[in-house]
């Protein structure tokens, strides 16, 4: 990034500002540049709305605060924004860490609009406090089968880590893929070593290995192994997680992080105003923005529309998503409720398979769309 990541903004108390409190991972063990580009997004559509007039005349004001991938961290920041009066909070990318933080929302009925986080089970219970714009994972991940049996994998291997994200992923794969004879074998990597994985990749016959580990230990290593190994040159990698999307793994694996695929979500051509946001993102973080910049931006423009047709106070006291419709970057966002998730869902953002083209590593090529 060319500017450093915003510090964090202390809140107003004269009611002169509405806030919306900003929940990112700035540090590790946090996905530093997911946090970037999301919190590049918020702010982006901050200045915009700010630059139309705010909110019923008051301008709105972004309380960033870095969750650095802790679901304690995040809860204790939620407990804060709600004391320095919020209406809203937006963010998060980390699955396990907006589960935390969706949880507390929905105890104080505080509306909260998750910008990334995936995992389907975001609340214990149904609520209408908590709404999420990144697709469910299991809508996601059932793609990226899709996407291996027509590439024709039915052997697949998954380096794995303990967590509920990775075994929710893991349960998905196999059980789409079971029905068309696929198999899904599991590899925790706190066993076996980059080479030991290697060995049973050969053993299993496995086609294909995907990556269901952090960026950049354990995953970049693993990549190298493989690459290196003749045995396993036509192995396929997928990191449906979407590890390649950000430009740490091209600078880290250089041409052995090509043609690795993974999901995300956006379309196959921008509009009008995503092409915009594109550019002003692009000139904001100096790099090219990924689809969470996009989210980041999108999260805003919804609770925007919301807090200007309802007002804070309105939306505290009934359901806040009822009656969105917005434009957003990636396409018209409506909220409903999904089969299995208990929070509002924008049903669906669009999604694809990609990868990084061998001959141009900074260019991605679309393999599938869902």
């Amino acid at each position: 990034m060319n500017t450093p990541p915003s510090p964090l903004v202390a809140g107003r108390s004269d009611g002169s500002s509405v806030r919306i409190g900003a929940l990112v991972p700035l540090s590790r063990p946090g996905w530093v540049e997911a946090g970037q580009h999301l919190l590049a997004g918020l702010e982006l559509a901050v200045r915009e709305v700010n630059d139309a007039g705010g909110i019923a005349g008051k301008p709105l004001e972004l309380l960033v605060r870095d969750t650095a991938a802790d679901p304690q961290r995040a809860v204790a920041a939620v407990d804060e924004l709600a004391r320095l009066g919020v209406a809203a909070l937006a963010g998060e990318y980390h699955s396990v860490v907006a589960r935390a933080a969706a949880a507390r929302a929905d105890a104080l009925g505080l509306p909260f609009l998750c910008s990334s986080a995936v995992l389907d089970a975001l609340t214990e219970q149904p609520t209408r406090w908590v709404a999420r714009l990144a697709p469910a994972q299991s809508h996601g991940w059932r793609i990226y089968a899709d996407f291996l049996l027509g590439a024709g994998h039915r052997r697949i291997a998954v380096a794995t880590q303990s967590s509920v994200y990775w075994a929710a992923g893991t349960r998905i794969l196999r059980e789409h893929l079971a029905p068309h004879g696929g198999s899904v074998v599991e590899l925790d990597m706190t066993v076996h070593s980059p080479t030991a994985l290697c060995t049973e990749l050969v053993d299993r016959r496995a086609t294909a290995l995907l990556l269901l580990v952090g960026l950049p230990e354990p995953a970049v290593p693993i990549v190298e192994a493989v690459r290196r190994d003749r045995r396993l040159a036509q192995v396929m990698i997928g990191a449906p997680a979407g590890q390649p999307e950000f430009p740490e793994w091209a600078t880290l694996l250089g041409d052995d992080g090509a043609a690795v695929p993974f999901l995300r979500y956006l379309p196959e051509r921008l509009g009008p105003l995503g092409t915009r946001v594109e550019a002003a993102l692009r000139e904001r973080l100096g790099v090219t923005p990924s689809f969470v910049a996009f989210e980041g931006y999108d999260t805003v423009l919804v609770l925007a529309d919301v807090l200007c047709s309802r007002g804070a106070t309105e939306a505290r006291a009934d359901d806040p998503w009822a009656r969105v419709a917005v434009e957003g970057t990636r396409g018209r966002i409506r909220f409903s409720g999904a089969p299995g998730i208990g929070v509002r869902q924008w049903t669906w953002a669009p999604t694809q398979v990609v990868d990084r083209d061998p001959e141009r590593p900074d260019r991605f090529r679309i393999l599938h769309t869902g």
